[in-house]
């Protein structure tokens, strides 16, 4: 039988599949077919503003699947190898288009990729809840719902407030000093991005917004203050019906949670003098903690102020606080790099929330403020505060108003220490530094008051007067700390300083580009290494000032100046 083409090629594969042709020398059985096919039918949807859910129909055989993800025309990822047809992928950016394709994995063997399927997030905001309860469990806040706290609103210990990338989330005006309190054990979890950073602010509308219009955010932490009240209670400041205990904490590294890319804005209130809610407030809070990315905005009393611990932070903003835009007592021990405080104006403060502060200054530390129970004496309050602040850019607000104290750069007093290291002190009306008290001139004879590699610009002075009531901060106290008293405008030593087009960058000519302390060594070395749990340090830079001349614009993006 003659058999030809097809017919031959037919003949031979049936033969094959019956056994009869065997490999000479093989005893292994043939391998058969080593294509695996990709999954069909591939859908995604979007199921909120970060996050989507991927399906697509199973293919027999297949022991996994990779699921990968591109945003817009970029490349593509792995990020997820599910088990079954479903993945559930999150922290997505809100109103953002991403595609994605699945292959199948059998054994060794992987198919090739689908076709790629695009699908866009959800804008932010399309729903709206009110948060008035206390938050006892842990749950999640969507970027699709605009919040609304609604009074004194607490996380619970033990409980974890996640936020998703783009929340917004709003005081309520119609209930005067409404907070969100994370209580001690409790944990927020907020985690903006640059595009779409997680703001908090007032609920009323663009235009009539006010500081005081809302409380504030508040956290209270395990670790160790130096109001050391030998198990009595000492509460937050603010009304009587919010206030919470953060006495007697013993742990240094205890983790309230991350706050990155969060904006706060026009909060703060007063139900007393002395007793106010700040934009940020941290009691206790421990290192473990992370802060980094936030912005105050028209904050009716201190922007950021630590009550003890030994929380850090990175990337800080305070625009027009109603206050001191950096504010520490009760032995705070934090590092902290890359901050930016701009005073213009004290903005009007909404009725019956308090009054704007007669004495704001850019830096205002404390070791233990003697009117207080518990803060008898400056030499006994233990551990003392001895924070490090590095890379700042302070400007003040010259003769824009006046006040009838106040207006200083830094102001260290009652026995706090401090590390104030490559940084701006500008524009500030009446002195750049003063070391206001003998305790506090004694840590400094001791090296725990260091003020080095700073730039000092348009002040009204910058050191305190021989001969006049505070006689510590006098120059001669830091004539070898290169400290560089320059000529000219604090405007000149930036690219743009008007709102609300603020650029930190420093202009061609500028002296911050030069003058900064590289590389630490002795006691500060010591003060700035294990950041954030001891995952990097503080670095040296040759530059002074919150931005590196040749470097990123790092509050581009995720920051705002609005007034209102």
């Amino acid at each position: 039988m003659k058999l030809e083409g097809r017919t031959l090629r037919t003949f031979a594969a049936t033969l094959l599949t019956l056994g009869v042709f065997t490999a000479c020398g093989d005893d292994d059985p043939p391998s058969g077919n080593n294509s695996v096919d990709p999954p069909s039918g591939l859908t995604v949807t979007a199921t909120s503003a970060t996050t989507t859910r991927v399906t697509f129909t199973a293919v027999s055989g297949a022991s996994s699947y990779i699921v990968q993800r591109a945003s817009g025309a970029g490349a593509f990822a792995t990020v997820g190898t599910p088990a079954g047809t479903t993945f559930d992928d999150v922290g997505l950016d809100p109103n953002t288009q991403y595609r994605y394709q699945v292959a199948t994995v059998e054994g060794s063997r992987t198919s090739a990729f689908t076709a790629p399927v695009t699908v866009t997030t959800s804008a932010s905001g399309r729903f709206a809840a009110t948060l008035s309860a206390p938050i006892t469990a842990s749950r999640t806040l969507f970027a699709d719902s605009v919040y609304t706290i609604q009074g004194y609103v607490r996380i619970a210990s033990g409980a974890t407030l996640t936020i998703q990338p783009g929340t917004r989330i709003l005081g309520d005006f119609n209930t005067p000093g409404s907070s969100l309190f994370v209580t001690r054990g409790a944990k927020i979890v907020a985690i903006g991005t640059a595009a779409n950073p997680i703001v908090f602010t007032s609920s009323q509308p663009v235009g009539s917004r006010k500081p005081g219009d809302w409380g504030g955010l508040v956290i209270v932490g395990n670790a160790r203050i130096n109001r050391n009240s030998a198990g009595t209670s000492i509460f937050t400041e603010g009304p009587t019906t919010a206030r919470q205990d953060y006495a007697n904490g013993t742990d240094d590294n205890d983790n309230s949670g991350t706050l990155r890319y969060v904006r706060i804005e026009f909060a703060g209130y007063a139900e007393t003098t002395n007793e106010e809610l700040n934009s940020l407030s941290m009691y206790a809070v421990g290192r473990g903690t992370t802060i980094e990315y936030v912005q105050t905005m028209a904050g009716l009393d201190d922007s950021f102020e630590w009550f003890g611990g030994t929380v850090d932070g990175r990337y800080l903003v305070s625009y027009e606080s109603g206050d001191d835009h950096f504010d520490w007592t009760e032995g705070y021990r934090g590092r902290n790099q890359f901050l930016i405080a701009f005073q213009s104006q004290q903005i009007p403060q909404r009725a019956g929330a308090g009054s704007l502060s007669t004495d704001p200054n850019g830096f205002e530390g404390d070791g233990c403020e003697n009117t207080r129970p518990f803060c008898t004496t400056f030499a006994g309050s233990v551990p003392f505060s001895n924070p490090v602040f590095a890379n700042f850019t302070v400007v003040g607000f010259g003769s824009a108003f006046t006040t009838s104290s106040g207006g200083y750069g830094a102001v260290i007093r009652r026995g706090a220490g401090v590390t104030l290291i490559n940084g701006i002190l500008a524009r500030w009306p009446r002195t750049a530094i003063n070391i206001r008290d003998l305790a506090t001139d004694t840590l400094r004879q001791r090296d725990s008051v260091t003020i080095r590699n700073v730039l000092l610009v348009e002040n009204g002075a910058n050191f305190d007067a021989p001969g006049g009531s505070n006689v510590f901060g006098q120059q001669a106290n830091f004539a070898s700390n290169n400290i560089v008293e320059a000529s000219g405008t604090a405007a000149s030593l930036f690219v743009s300083l008007t709102p609300p087009g603020l650029d930190w960058t420093p202009s061609a000519a500028s002296a911050a580009r030069t003058g900064g302390l590289a590389t630490f060594t002795g006691s500060v070395a010591a003060r700035v290494s294990g950041l954030f749990g001891g995952t990097s340090g503080i670095v040296g830079t040759s530059y002074v000032g919150a931005v590196d001349p040749a470097g990123p614009k790092w509050y581009e993006g995720w920051t705002v100046y609005v007034i209102n």
